[in-house]
């Protein structure tokens, strides 16, 4: 089978850090090709280098036996290769078809039935369903990501790199993915697929090569192997890839959410009457497509986005109309994880001391602040967490995202809250550092915290979560025993389908 790429002892560096020493990869016409590696293992970078992003320091890249090579993305468009990063580059106000023509020398000025005649082709071919004329604000996560396949792949693009493609898909939305993929593969194109979800690798890909520490592990077949080895090659030692759910008796009611509704800037809904409770021991996971009102719910509930109707009690108290500062004030026990981990949760140019400082300056009393319970609590962390930092002052914006989640984790930990909220804990995380991040939830249930944990991996949320809530467009679709739930059950509640005979499971 031909080779459609092959990157040859490619090495980047930026500044003292090596990214990149000597990789090889090669992917053949009409195959998948999964790329796995931890976090900083340098898979972007790998393939920012094969997209034209960034230029190689050493090495050479062929594409179909070709060398090239890229001055910029264009080059690599113009030698057919499209990348799809996890976050759209699509503009919102206009139409798919206007999308699909952004920035060629054509343009908007393109006869419409002759693109849409075009755009029709494509769609068939490769089993794209889209509506040429929809505006992107009106589309689901699912159909962006389709209009950026075609959008690829109406530039020519027969080697297309996607990036992490299924994180914020419904299982249906992923499986319509798949079969695009497949449809790809049969027409002779060459997919790389970057992913940390191991079911996903051994479901679609052909071959898979892991990346170490900047290096190439090796390159296996998908028939000679399995996630516990590919685990192993990833991490450079045995994993437990197993996520256990504790029994932990149920505890008292912690969280009690009536009637909650919110609007946004616009004065649009984005929470219609929520209610729930969460008890003590417990992990409430919720499930939603992006946007479904996940943020705002925790938000809310911590103080930083305003309520306008309803009730939030914290063990019997009401956290209405207080902000963050006054709940601590208040000497109510929670921990917030935001899914911005360097916007809302730390500050990003301060080292771990002068963060967990941020959260704890409020209850010193005097005008100067003692740092040295902040110093000896971070040097706790970094041993308790195993976190990878040249110090306590280091910037945290310069650790690896693992890294960084948790110095979040482990400061929002440290004050041994009765509630823990978690938006997101392991998005963008590599598996290793996600099992880490189970672990610790485990252990805070066991303590006899309520824990709500909002998530993506339905897998993760059906296996870690007691009950599960389901988020959609604002409303809760429903509350489930997680161990009678199934991802396509979940799926379906996501997209705002009703299920008849949901009763017992609930």
């Amino acid at each position: 089978m031909e080779n459609y790429i092959s990157m040859r002892n490619i090495s980047k560096s930026f500044g003292k850090v090596v990214a990149n020493r000597n990789i090889n990869l090669t992917v053949k016409k009409g195959e998948i090709h999964a790329l796995l590696g931890e976090n900083g293992a340098g898979k972007s970078t790998l393939m920012n280098m094969l997209s034209g992003v960034y230029t190689p320091d050493s090495g050479s890249i062929f594409v179909k036996e070709k060398e090239v090579r890229f001055a910029s993305p264009k080059d690599a468009i113009d030698q057919g290769i499209g990348m799809i990063y996890q976050h759209f580059k699509l503009v919102e106000n206009m139409t798919a078809a206007e999308n699909i023509v952004l920035g060629r020398r054509t343009g908007l000025f393109a006869g419409r039935k002759a693109l849409n005649r075009e755009i029709g082709e494509i769609s068939r071919r490769f089993g794209l369903d889209i509506d040429p004329g929809k505006k992107v604000y009106d589309m689901s996560v699912g159909e962006r990501q389709t209009l950026e396949i075609l959008k690829v792949l109406y530039r020519g693009a027969d080697i297309l790199i996607l990036d992490e493609p299924t994180a914020v898909l419904t299982p249906q939305e992923t499986s319509k993915l798949f079969d695009i993929m497949r449809r790809m593969k049969e027409e002779g194109h060459a997919v790389i697929f970057i992913t940390h979800k191991m079911n996903e690798v051994m479901e679609v890909s052909d071959r898979i090569t892991v990346l170490r520490k900047g290096e190439t592990v090796g390159t296996v077949d998908k028939a000679e192997t399995n996630p516990k080895l590919l685990t192993e090659m990833m991490v450079g030692r045995p994993v437990d890839l197993s996520i256990r759910r504790v029994k932990v008796p149920k505890g008292r009611k912690l969280l009690e959410v009536k009637s909650v509704n919110a609007v946004n800037q616009y004065g649009g809904p984005v929470l219609k009457s929520v209610s729930f409770e969460l008890f003590a021991g417990e992990i409430l996971g919720v499930a939603g497509v992006a946007g479904s009102g996940q943020k705002e719910l925790c938000e809310s509930i911590a103080g930083l986005y305003p309520i306008k109707q309803g009730e939030v009690l914290f063990e019997n108290e009401s956290l209405i109309g207080l902000s963050p500062s006054a709940i601590i004030k208040k000497g109510v026990s929670f921990s917030f994880v935001p899914e911005d981990r360097l916007g809302m949760g730390l500050v990003a140019s301060m080292g771990m001391v002068d963060n967990i400082v941020l959260k704890q300056y409020q209850s010193q009393r005097g005008l100067f602040i003692d740092r040295r319970p902040a110093v000896e609590k971070s040097r706790q962390i970094i041993e308790s967490l195993d976190i990878n930092t040249p110090g306590i002052h280091h910037p945290v914006r310069q650790l690896s995202g693992g890294n960084i989640q948790k110095v979040l984790l482990g400061r929002e930990l440290d004050s041994n809250p009765h509630l823990l909220i978690t938006a997101y804990p392991v998005r963008g995380l590599d598996i290793n550092t996600c099992y880490t991040i189970y672990d610790l939830l485990n252990r805070e249930k066991e303590k006899g915290v309520g824990v709500l944990f909002v998530a993506e991996d339905l897998d993760v949320l059906i296996e870690l979560s007691d009950r599960i809530m389901v988020m959609y467009n604002g409303e809760i679709a429903g509350i489930y025993d997680a161990e009678k739930c199934t991802k396509e059950m979940l799926g379906l509640l996501m997209t705002g389908n009703k299920l008849e005979g949901t009763e017992g499971l609930q």
